[in-house]
């Protein structure tokens, strides 16, 4: 699995410096040690497997440095840079949609908004009623059952607003309660109703497999910025080995649950080399932005540097989370 999302990802970068006629050095699947290298006759490009499967690399002439090369990265017009450096996060969430539209069209039931009846002693129905179409949790809106479920799971640790649609009229109820759970220490929220069916028309499975694909983004988005503000502990961060573990326990459940977990990986790994921080994508992707508003490029030396410092800090982050994974392991 982590071969096939790294193949994507580095694919994309290539895919893109062969587009715009980028001078590619390497294209290497792994990390360390060399298994095997095959160089092409025609471009001059040398294509390796490597024994790491921890990452990739497209290495390009003037990546990193100046060239003297026409075709170099560093010659290229910005909008071409800009491509070659988000097309690998872009495939991880192509292939993500993808994969979440298969899965949803397996499926026999696409759940709506509509509540449909209470669970015993559900909290919820002190201010909800049966046919109340929800519309919106906490600011966010939904648009299908599995949306609901989430908003609900994610902010209904606290009283919450719905805005719901009731006799054709949308109304705010403020202050809803759920029934909380609690699991490595994280809060959530429990939906504590049912919702109706919607219809298995073609157009209800477009509607859900992009709103799905949606969700899922948002949920890794809402995973980083809890994990900033407290809400998550560490304990809740896996590395390579957690996640190993974890797509091990996936595949013995079935394969609709192996499909889910990787589309939420591949989509885990684009949106988080889309963010701005140095060494990833997106830290390459805003030294381009800088470099279009001051019409001139940032200081090798210093972009060098910042990305140096950020691999570092990344590198740190990885091997404490796979320490805590193997005393997990162990302990365990």
């Amino acid at each position: 699995m982590f071969g096939l999302l790294i193949f994507i990802h580095e694919g994309g970068h290539f895919l893109a410096a062969r587009l715009c006629k980028v001078t590619v050095k390497e294209f290497s699947i792994g990390m360390g040690p060399k298994i095997f290298s095959r160089t092409s006759k025609k471009s001059n490009t040398k294509y390796s497997l490597r024994a790491l499967p921890i990452g990739g690399y497209v290495s390009m002439d003037g990546e990193d440095e100046e060239s003297d090369d026409p075709n170099g990265f560093c010659n290229k017009s910005i909008p071409k840079r800009m491509l070659v450096v988000i097309a690998g996060a872009f495939m991880n969430l192509l292939l993500g949609f993808i994969i979440m539209t298969v899965i949803v069209f397996s499926q026999k039931v696409l759940l709506s908004t509509r509540i449909a009846s209470f669970d015993e002693g559900a909290m919820s129905q002190e201010k909800l009623m049966v046919d109340d179409v929800v519309l919106k949790v906490g600011g966010t809106s939904v648009h299908t059952g599995n949306e609901l479920v989430y908003e609900i799971m994610n902010k209904g640790d606290a009283p919450i607003d719905l805005v719901v649609l009731r006799d054709g009229e949308k109304i705010t109820v403020e202050d809803v309660m759920f029934v909380n759970e609690t699991d490595m220490g994280v809060v959530f929220g429990v939906c504590d109703f049912n919702v109706y069916q919607e219809d298995q028309s073609f157009g209800n499975y477009i509607k859900h497999s992009f709103y799905r694909s949606c969700s899922m983004v948002k949920m890794i988005y809402d995973s980083i910025y809890n994990l900033l503000t407290g809400k998550y502990g560490m304990d809740t961060i896996s590395g390579p080995i957690g996640v190993t573990e974890a797509v091990g326990t996936a595949a013995q459940s079935g394969l609709p649950n192996l499909l889910f977990f990787l589309a939420y990986i591949s989509i885990n790994l684009g949106v988080f080399n889309l963010l701005p921080f140095p060494a990833l994508d997106g830290g390459r992707a805003a030294f381009l932005v800088v470099e279009a508003v001051r019409r001139k490029p940032v200081d090798r030396r210093i972009e060098s540097y910042v990305n140096f410092v950020g691999i570092m800090i990344l590198f740190a982050i990885m091997a404490f989370v796979s320490f805590k994974d193997v005393l997990n392991l162990i302990f365990r």
